[in-house]
């Protein structure tokens, strides 16, 4: 049976994997029949506001709710599903389809509900003071969202506020979340336990393996900033000097990790920035392995599942969602966060075992068919939907 979804997202600033998720949603629907209605919005608009009116309309968006309001009835919708609503869109939308019993679904691609900054992550160490407090004191007091208390302070009040009306509760009837990991941490939480659902992201289209593709470095692929490990990649870099390395991304740390790249003599170590994503899977496709040094609690990582379907074994952080998904020595390797030197110890044992590192990217490959793809992605999302739309109707 063919559905009318309205899906509805806030794009960031920067693109980035919750953008490519959203319209990776977009794009599955329609493909399989499927009337998809999209409402976005744009975090480009914030520079023309001013911080009042951005700190309003982060907690409460009268227009963005009127705006969910006219496309229900424009679309009729049989179910509206949100990927990220901060901060313009706001938590406001959420009611625009209670008058109209429609299920509202919420794809939870961070840790923004519990945490200011959506990170876990503070001071150069994972950080979870503020979960399950009803006001998140300490993300303000430590300035955890864009480095700033008051900024930090209008994401608390948001999260505070809705608290106290009982949104999160009351009108989201399903949260998807990408791994048991996020699902056991929002639980904790206090979402309550039967509405968080596991749904990971999918790599569409499949890139295929690379079997008898050249394998001459190793590979990071990510924002160049303090949580994804970085820094520590380059440390470990040290004590591997033997081992080519190629970096794709840009951001707040690429102009110090050049800087150390040149005072160190790390002569096997490419910063080559941003790079369009067909380019990106192919340097996937060419790699040894794919290197994730993340030292927060990372939701899900995209690059990791396209390195998988790409047969590329990854060495990740023993943390999170990581632990979870990379199977150690299996699919991969992991490795204490935050210590160069295990890491080092673990690069150059798989780039020393190409028989074992090739065995590891075939059981990538087959963790990728497993669980990854397109079409369990598409099974996965319907049957969601299939059971919030008969249980309204049969309320109805």
């Amino acid at each position: 049976m063919a559905l009318r979804v309205l899906l509805a997202h806030n794009r960031y600033m920067e693109q980035g994997g919750e953008d490519s998720a959203f319209e990776a949603d977009v794009a599955l629907l329609r493909r399989h029949g499927h009337f998809v209605a999209e409402l976005v919005e744009d975090s480009s608009r914030i520079g023309g506001m001013g911080q009042a009116r951005l700190a309003a309309r982060t907690i409460w968006s009268t227009d963005s709710r009127k705006r969910v309001a006219e496309s229900i009835e424009e679309t009729h919708p049989d179910v509206i599903h949100f990927h990220n609503t901060f901060p313009l869109l706001s938590p406001s939308v959420y009611s625009a389809s209670a008058s109209y019993a429609i299920p509202v679904v919420q794809t939870l691609h961070n840790f923004r509900l519990l945490c200011p900054n959506g990170l876990f992550y503070r001071d150069g160490h994972v950080c979870e003071d503020c979960m399950g407090r009803f006001f998140p004191w300490p993300g303000v007091l430590h300035a955890c969202y864009r480095r700033s208390r008051p900024a930090s302070g209008v994401v608390a009040a948001m999260l505070s506020f809705h608290r106290l009306l009982g949104t999160w509760e009351k009108r989201v009837d399903t949260y998807i979340v990408l791994t048991n990991h996020a699902k056991e941490k929002f639980i904790q939480g206090g979402l309550p336990k039967e509405k968080v659902v596991v749904r990971p992201n999918f790599v569409d289209p499949d890139p295929g393996g690379s079997e008898g593709e050249a394998k001459p470095y190793a590979l990071f692929v990510g924002r160049l900033s303090q949580e994804k490990g970085v820094r520590i990649l380059l440390t470990a870099w040290g004590f591997a000097r033997g081992i080519p390395l190629v970096m794709i991304g840009d951001g707040p740390l690429s102009s110090e990790l050049e800087g150390l790249v040149k005072s160190r003599e790390l002569s096997n170590v490419k910063l080559i920035g941003h790079q369009p994503h067909p380019r990106v899977l192919g340097a996937l496709k060419g790699a040894r392995f794919l290197i994730v040094p993340s030292v927060c609690h990372e939701a899900f990582s995209l690059a990791v599942v396209e390195a998988f379907a790409a047969g590329v074994p990854v060495v990740a952080s023993r943390l999170g969602a990581m632990a979870e998904i990379v199977d150690d020595r299996r699919t991969g390797l992991l490795f204490e966060p935050g210590n160069a030197e295990d890491l080092a110890d673990k690069v150059k044992w798989l780039w020393s075992n190409p028989d074992e590192s090739e065995a590891m990217g075939r059981e990538a490959r087959r963790e990728f068919e497993q669980k990854y793809t397109a079409e369990q992605a598409y099974q996965g999302l319907m049957a969601i939907y299939s059971r919030l739309i008969a249980a309204m109707r049969g309320n109805g």
